[in-house]
């Protein structure tokens, strides 16, 4: 098969357009296309009322010698590559072994877990969380009634923090081995839209992740691994910089000598743990800001312009960034189309924010994080620990700011742009639950990081008309934007000094988000495989 790549057409052509268009591209009769396969649909919305769609489809062509050699030069026809997953051993070639332990049950430990049963290891999954549909019924909690299970919440439990997000799937990381399809291929088995293969944002929603992740938790029990919900490691085994178990909590020890570490960016008393065990770790750069709503309408107004609506276009959404004269990057993080802002607290006497959609994302407000960058020699020196003690300082201040109860300090952006509180609110209402407390947001963040996102938000009314519109709502605050630090890998993907230990995904410091999270989940099942096969 050939890949014809940039072919753009009007928005409400045919599929016999796009037929015609492909053979009018090639110059060939349409007898002599004998499959066409969308490999991925863009959207180019630079200019509003003229959006138009991007494809690169993959063909199976009568004379595909003679068009390769006639469009040899051709940058944008190529052949199709091969992007089959291929397993890197089966456990019928390995050596006599203990188990393989998988710690975590979110996007990372999920696809690890799933690799090393698909490769007949019949590995032991240890979630300190619940399973998926238990875990929301505890998180409903929270944003209904004010309760806070610190075990069983946004971020902890079967599924992991994306599980309540947009659902987003799509990352910028570099990707040679196509493990990005594997995941996505893995997701449409278990229930994804077939869409996701082609979309170029591909996004799944929230209800629908709880069901693909029972399906997927299914197949791998099928499979032979053994999954336990509420067991949380509370220490490993060591010896010698070898890795030889694990403790729970509740005292019980269970030998492993491979044990993939994927506890998610929020497992702040397992990072202590293992600082306190010597394996060693770096603080690393994340952000702090805010989340802001508009009502959806606006921005897609702002984006599609007169084909506003459209629902081959859906929801609108964007991508910006600002660099602030202070020397700071504040930018948009975890934008959510049609979406609400959620309260994502893990631990008591905290208030933390995060955004999340359905997939048909047709609520009333668009919402995005406004984050700021910050770095560890500057903001936060003092070891690799630092970062989660500031992240601790601002959720703490957010929660005494929200009124102590789970609800979460807002502003109008008018408001905040003048330095003056907030009492009443506008055009705009809040998605939040429990519950907005309208305040003064200028101590909830460090000095810098309020300067500069009074500074960017004009700035970013210059891109999208309206985006600092006086009844606009802040709500605070977004601290988990990514792991606080990183767990060192070597080449083989191990600990650099604790053998047998797999640090893996956003926990670790190795992934941001859903889709690059499942591919470090990937690439560590290959690397424990790897090791056992020795």
């Amino acid at each position: 098969m050939l890949r014809l790549k940039e072919l753009k057409l009007p928005l409400d052509h045919s599929e016999p357009e796009l037929r015609q268009a492909v053979c009018q591209r090639l110059k060939i009769q349409d007898a002599e296309l004998l499959e066409l396969i969308i490999f991925r649909r863009g959207v180019d919305a630079r200019k509003p009322g003229q959006i138009a769609f991007v494809y690169t489809l993959d063909l199976a062509l009568a004379n595909e010698k003679q068009l390769r050699k006639r469009f040899k030069k051709d940058r944008q026809l190529e052949a199709t590559p091969d992007m089959r997953y291929r397993f890197v051993g089966q456990a019928s070639e390995a050596r006599p072994h203990q188990r393989p332990v998988v710690v975590g049950l979110g996007p990372s430990g999920l696809f690890a877990a799933l690799i090393l049963a698909q490769a007949g290891f019949k590995p032991l999954v240890l979630e300190r969380g619940k399973a998926v549909r238990e875990r929301t019924r505890d998180t409903f909690k929270l944003w209904r009634q004010n309760v806070l299970h610190p075990e069983s919440n946004v971020q902890f439990g079967e599924g992991g923090a994306g599980t309540f997000s947009d659902g987003k799937l799509y990352s910028r990381i570099n990707d040679p081995q196509h493990y990005g399809r594997k995941v996505l291929e893995e997701f449409v088995k278990a229930g994804a839209p077939p869409e996701i293969l082609y979309v170029s944002k591909p996004h799944i929603g929230t209800f629908r992740l709880v069901s693909m992740v029972e399906k997927m938790r299914a197949e791998m029990l099928a499979l032979g691994a053994e999954i336990r919900f509420e067991s949380r490691v509370s220490d490993l085994l060591i010896d010698k910089g070898q890795l030889r178990g694990v403790v729970l909590a509740d005292g019980e020890e269970i030998l492993t000598d491979h044990l993939v570490l994927a506890v998610g960016h929020s497992a702040r008393d397992t990072f202590a743990m293992l600082h306190e065990r010597g394996v060693y770790m770096e603080p690393k750069p994340f952000s702090l800001g805010f989340r802001i709503e508009h009502p959806q309408s606006w921005i897609d107004q702002c984006r599609y312009g007169p084909q506003a609506g459209h629902p081959l276009l859906g929801a609108a959404d964007y991508r910006l960034v600002h660099h602030a004269s202070n020397g700071r990057a504040v930018y948009s993080f975890c934008m959510c189309p049609g979406g609400t802002v959620v309260a994502a607290a893990s631990e008591p006497g905290r208030v933390v924010t995060n955004g999340m959609s359905q997939y048909s994302r047709d609520e009333r407000n668009a919402n995005s994080g406004i984050v700021v960058s910050i770095q560890p020699e500057a903001d936060y020196p003092g070891g690799p620990l630092a970062g989660i003690e500031l992240q601790r300082q601002f959720e703490a201040r957010a929660f005494e700011l929200g009124g102590g109860n789970y609800c979460a300090p807002g502003q109008l952006v008018g408001d905040f742009l003048a330095g003056r509180p907030s009492s009443a609110f506008g055009e705009v209402l809040p998605s939040y639950k429990p519950g907005v407390t309208l305040t003064d947001l200028s101590t909830a963040l460090p000095d810098y990081a309020i300067e500069a996102i009074r500074e960017a938000l004009p700035a970013f009314a210059r891109q999208i008309p309206g985006f600092d519109h006086p009844d606009a709502v802040l709500t605070g605050v977004e601290t988990r934007t990514s792991s606080p630090l990183r767990i060192k890998r070597d080449n083989s993907l191990q600990s650099l000094n604790t053998r047998g230990l797999f640090p893996a995904g956003e926990g670790a410091g190795y992934a941001g988000g859903i889709l690059s999270a499942g591919v470090d989940g990937i690439r560590i099942a290959e690397a424990v495989i790897r090791s056992l096969l020795v």
